[in-house]
């Protein structure tokens, strides 16, 4: 059994060494989250225009880096009057250019790869913007918009419908600091985390398997490397297609993403790789549910493109300023745990989560875990401190 305690060994190496950052990143977002009013933005995505699209982008940064969720509100908007092109901006928004990716890419991979996720993501947007605008059809979208008239659920439709931003006036430090602010934190941490911790687990699942098992000579061939102008060319096609049968979405498949990248994969494809948490395959299977097969086709096929050619444009910009990286060294880390500044953060940041939970216990957020599945137009009463 020797395999597959070492695949497991690496799996728990790589939870720990990540762990902070993790909760850093689920904290900062609980926060926005908690300052952004979700009524206040719907209304501006009655339209494509640039305004609108910003809105969205802005609403998804600001929103549950769930991928499920994201789908789950995306849908929920179309239904209320956004046009779908300012929907599934939300969600690309919403998945990819979340402070919580970012903190993680950085650690992992590298600050470029946090400042790639920030070109790229603007990128696809307005390449999907783009797309749709040539190639959308009204009545493909009155279709849609009648398949997901009849609210068939989906994932995490619950936790999509739930709005725990805090109402109220005053300076921002005094709203977050009140105990209705940090009743509407905790709340969203802990959300957040139930979530999105199968993602996690089961990207640090199959990276460790990958890391254990797989050997480099193996990516190596796959991605091409002995020629680095196929391996650029290579990349951005394939990365999208590895993360579609990986079945990891959102910040779970940065992990694997390191792998790929220590294996031989391209900067434009890793961040390709990174945007394709939206196409796999049990989404898919989701946008069928809500928007009907000539939807979810359309979307499926628009998403790759976008995704691709985003790739190649951050490849391209980066490598003209000479940012991409030149060494192939992400963190995917040995199979043991040291007493060193990872554990002290991962101590500290551990006290900070579990106040977070008892304050959520305290002020009847238990309830609203039994909500998260939930139907689609579930309200989610969001209790208040």
């Amino acid at each position: 059994m020797d395999w597959l305690w070492h695949a497991l060994a690496l799996a728990g190496a790589m939870g720990w060494e990540i762990l902070w950052a993790l909760i850093l990143g689920f904290v900062l977002s609980a926060i926005v989250q908690a300052v952004v009013r979700r009524q206040a933005v719907t209304a501006l995505l009655g339209d494509d225009s640039p305004r609108a699209l910003a809105a969205a982008t802005g609403l998804g940064m600001a929103s549950s880096s769930c991928s499920y969720a994201a789908v789950a509100l995306a849908r929920s908007l179309f239904r209320k009057g956004a046009t779908f092109t300012a929907a599934m901006t939300f969600e690309i928004a919403s998945t990819n250019l979340v402070l919580e990716l970012g903190i993680l890419l950085a650690l992992l991979l590298g600050w470029q790869f946090t400042l790639a996720e920030f070109v790229g993501g603007p990128i696809m947007i307005v390449l999907i913007a783009v797309l749709y605008r040539i190639l959308l059809r009204r009545r493909l979208v009155a279709d849609a918009l009648r398949q997901s008239g009849k609210g068939l659920a989906g994932s995490m439709e619950g936790h999509a419908a739930m709005d725990m931003s805090m109402a109220g006036g005053g300076s921002f430090l005094r709203r977050l600091t009140s105990p209705r602010g940090l009743t509407s934190v905790s709340h969203i941490f802990v959300m957040e985390w139930a979530a999105i911790w199968r993602d996690i687990v089961v990207g640090l699942l199959i990276t460790g398997a990958l890391a254990a098992w797989v050997p480099m000579e193996f990516w190596k061939g796959f991605f091409l490397t002995e020629d680095p102008l196929l391996s650029v060319l290579w990349g951005p096609v394939v990365g999208p297609l590895v993360a579609v049968v990986s079945f990891v979405c959102s910040i779970g498949n940065v992990p694997l993403a390191a792998v790929l990248w220590n294996g031989g994969i391209s900067f434009g494809g890793v961040v390709a790789f990174i945007f394709a948490d939206l196409i796999i395959l049990p989404i898919l299977n989701i946008y069928r549910k809500y928007y009907g097969p000539r939807m979810a086709a359309f979307i499926a096929g628009t998403f790759f493109l976008a995704m691709a050619a985003a790739g190649y444009l951050v490849e391209l910009i980066f490598w003209a300023l000479g940012l991409t990286p030149r060494e192939r060294a992400a963190r995917v880390v040995e199979a043991h745990v040291a007493w060193n500044y990872t554990t002290w953060l991962n101590i500290c940041f551990l006290v900070l989560a579990a106040a977070m939970v008892v304050r959520f216990v305290r002020t009847g957020g238990v309830p609203m875990l039994r909500m998260m599945g939930g139907r689609p137009g579930d309200a989610g009463e969001h209790p208040r401190a």
